[in-house]
This record gives C-alpha cells, structure tokens and sequence, in this order.
C-alpha cells in the first residue's frame, strides 16, 4: 500500500467528523464553540501579548493582553493545523525548511498552549491603549468585567505628575464613530499608582477628558490650521507658591510641516490647555524654529545644588531654572548640546539615537534612558535600547539592544519611575507601536497605533556589562 492510500482511511475519518460537527451546528442553530491558544513566555510563563498565529491559507490570530486567541475557523476544527509564528522578539524555533511555527489541532472548547522564547531582556507586558485590549479572551467567556474606554487607537504619549495625579496626553486618537478622530490631543488622570500589578496581564483604565456626547475630546486645540501637538509636560510652581502644568505646542500643516511653536498652560477651571506666548512663527526669513522646551523632561540639581528642569528628546537640548517664571522667559533658557550616537556595551559599535526618554533610578544609582535606535536592522524606527550615565548631559554610554519590532515602528519611548518608584530594579517603559514609518503593509489588528508597556528587570546580568547573557 502507498503511503498516499494509507494515508487516505484517517483523513476520512477526519473528514467525516468533521462535516458531521459542522453539520450539528449548522441544522441545530448551535454556535461554534471557540478553541482557546494561550501564548506563554517559555522563561517565566506569563502571557505574551501580541503574538501573531497565521495558518496556511492566511488567516491570522493576534494574542490579546491575557495571552489568548480564540481559535473560531470551522473548516479546521479536528485537523492538525500549521501556524507560522511572529512575536517581535518572542519566537519558536525554526523547522527543516526554515519556517518558525508550531502544529496544533484546534478543537471546540479544547484549550492549548504555545511556548514563545525570548530573544531580549525586554518584557512585553501588555497594551495599555486602544479597543479589544482583552477581546480574545471575552470571545472565550473570560474577562467580564472589562469594559471599553471608547478609544480604538493613539499617538506618543506624555505623562507628569500635577497636584497628586499623574496626567497623561496623547497625540492623533483613533475613535470609533469615524476614521478622523482627535487631532489636538487627547488627556486623562489616573491615580499616582495606576496599576495593581507590573505583571501581566496589565489592565490600565484612564479617567478621559470627555464632552457633552460622553466620548474623549480633545484638550488643547490653538487657534490655525492643522493639529496642535504637546510636549515637555511639566509642573512647576510659580512665584506663589501655585503648582502650574505647562506644556510647548507645535502647530503641523500636511504632511508633517511645523510652521508655529510657543509654549501653553492648563487652565484648571476650564481642562484645557491655553496659549501662552508664541515663540516663533515660520517665515522666509525665519524658516526653522528655535530651541524650545519640549520632549520628556527631568528635574536636576547640580554640584552647586541649583536645581533645574532638563528638556530632551531622548538627551537634554535645554535646560532652564525649575520655576513657572523661568520656563515662561526664554532670555533664562540655556541651550545643550546632546550627545549624538552611543557606544554598545562590550562592541567597538556606536548607534545613533531616534526618540526617547531619561530618569534618574536610585537602585542603580544611575542616570537610565530608554530609546529608539534611527536604522535598526529589524526595523527602522523599531529596535529599542537602554543606555546609562552618572549624569544626565552624559557621556551616555552601556547601550544595550532590549526590544525588537519585525518591521515595525515602536518610537517615542517613555519611562515611566512612577509606576514602580526610583528606587525599583524594575523599569517600566511605554511606546507607540505602529507600521507608519515602517515598509510593512499590513496593519496588526488591534494593535496597531497604541501604546505597548515594557518592563525591564536592571538586576539582568546584561545590564551590568556582562554580555554572556545577552
């Protein structure tokens, strides 16, 4: 007999039970019951969000912040299915042929389980924006008490802690009712210590802005055309004493054109935020603008113990005297020079920094930044690195690869101290996932344009220049 007849007899009893399967639901009005793939870090066994399962006539399953997929193609249900494997840094190992995926027969209520290893210290936590971020698992009945927020997707966020709150603003925000959505910024509170865990699954709840429609709105609309977008958020107090939340502004015509900055204060009565001054507005004669106080900023006190406030993206460019007054005169800001590549930890190589962020951590006793690398290999604007320094003007240096993007964006890096304390060998970091700026045509569904928080662990032997682990 042929291995082609011995293989026949068993497909037909696939076969057959199958279309008896699909012919019960079908003639009974039943509902296909949803097999459950749960995707787990192989190295700790927590759930990996963001683990694209695809089978071979391309129908793809994305993991939800829960680590789950509900499994729901009827015509294979029963079978011994192939799914290729693509994590952005979470993997399988490759076959014969060089194809990264696993073999499991999905069946109706079963539950299954694939191991993805690793590849960098980097832990993708959970998405912390966006809809359906535990959607997969409400498909298999799990997670009910999680509700929409009523946003579907947005753009770099920006975070400072204001009269005991931590407010958060994002930019462009996808919303449900139409594909144009908010385009002069989108804000929210939450409490000082907004999740209950820095394990996954993440669940993380904003209290939005909202209008009279009950829908997010937007919090710092200035006068001209095109979007306004914030930056360097800050607190500060003024000459009374009075904490002020401040922030620069850009005025963007298409495609990505600045042709106005200046420099706007949270009105508390109103929630919104109001022009300040304008610093300069784009002419023939003055066609780019001048150093502003934007980015992500830090508080530092000098050796001469004068404290001030430190604005870079991810190096400080600017820094000025830590006061509403001095933030608002620009004759007391003091231009820096940022460094412009970083050497890698144990390599001859340097890499030259795109966007991110700096924080002083006190377990480390170290100045750290988390950022973008400008050209990675995997992705132009995807790869992420750590970097530290004993001072926040550098020299930057001990830069180690920690999370990769498989042609994707991940840019605008920002550490978020308040969430675990600066005292904490855990650093939490968010980012904004997105093909824009990348060659890939295919959007992650869900995913897409949102924020994705990682969790690097500083007591990893990488970190302290030990690159055995790496």
């Amino acid at each position: 007999m042929s291995p082609a007849s011995s293989f026949a007899p068993a497909f037909a009893v696939h076969a057959i039970g199958l279309a008896f399967l699909q012919f019960v639901f079908i003639t009974t009005g039943m509902t296909l019951q949803s097999c459950s793939i749960e995707i787990v870090d192989a190295q700790n066994g927590w759930p990996v969000l963001l683990v694209e399962l695809r089978t071979t006539h391309n129908v793809w399953f994305v993991s939800d912040n829960a680590g789950k997929i509900a499994f729901d193609l009827p015509e294979l249900m029963g079978l011994e299915t192939w799914f290729f494997v693509e994590g952005h840094g979470y993997e399988v190992p490759a076959d014969g042929f060089g194809y990264c995926g696993v073999r499991l027969t999905p069946e109706p209520g079963k539950k299954l389980t694939v191991k993805v290893n690793r590849r960098l210290p980097g832990k993708r936590l959970g998405r912390i924006s966006g809809g359906g971020i535990f959607a997969e698992s409400q498909k298999l009945g799990l997670e009910p008490a999680w509700t929409e927020q009523g946003v579907l997707g947005c753009d770099s966020v920006q975070t400072v802690v204001h009269n005991g709150k931590m407010f958060w603003a994002w930019g462009d925000t996808n919303l449900p009712h139409y594909p144009l959505g908010l385009f002069h910024m989108l804000g929210a509170t939450t409490g000082l210590k907004p999740l209950q865990s820095i394990e996954p699954p993440i669940r993380m709840r904003f209290d939005y802005f909202r209008g009279d429609d009950g829908r997010p709105r937007v919090i710092a609309e200035m006068a001209g055309k095109g979007p306004t977008w914030l930056s360097g958020f800050a607190s500060l107090p003024d000459i009374l004493g009075t904490q002020r939340l401040v922030a620069s502004y850009v005025k963007v015509q298409a495609p990505m054109t600045v042709y106005e900055t200046g420099l706007c204060v949270w009105s508390e009565t109103q929630e919104k935020f109001e022009r300040h001054s304008v610093l300069w507005k784009k002419t023939e004669a003055d066609p780019k603008p001048p150093p502003t106080p934007d980015g992500h900023p830090v508080y530092w006190t000098d050796e001469s113990d004068k404290e001030w406030i430190l604005f870079g993206d991810p190096f400080p460019h600017l820094k000025c005297p830590a006061t509403f007054e001095a933030w608002s005169d620009p004759r007391q800001w003091q231009s820096l020079e940022p460094q412009k590549t970083v050497p890698v930890a144990g390599s001859g190589e340097s890499i030259k920094p795109h966007r991110g962020s700096i924080a002083w951590n006190a377990w480390n006793k170290k100045w750290v930044c988390v950022f973008t690398q400008l050209g990675g290999k995997s992705s132009n604007i995807g790869e992420i690195w750590y970097a530290d320094s004993d001072s926040p003007p550098g020299p930057w240096g001990n830069a180690v690869h920690v999370v990769t993007h498989a042609d994707y964006s991940f840019y605008n890096p920002l550490i978020h101290l308040e969430l675990t304390g600066d005292d904490s060998p855990v650093l939490l970091f968010e980012g904004t996932f997105t093909r824009t700026f990348s060659k890939n045509a295919e959007a992650s569904p869900r995913h897409d344009y949102n924020q994705i928080l990682y969790r690097l662990d500083l007591d990893d032997r990488v970190f302290s220049g030990d690159q055995s682990k790496r």
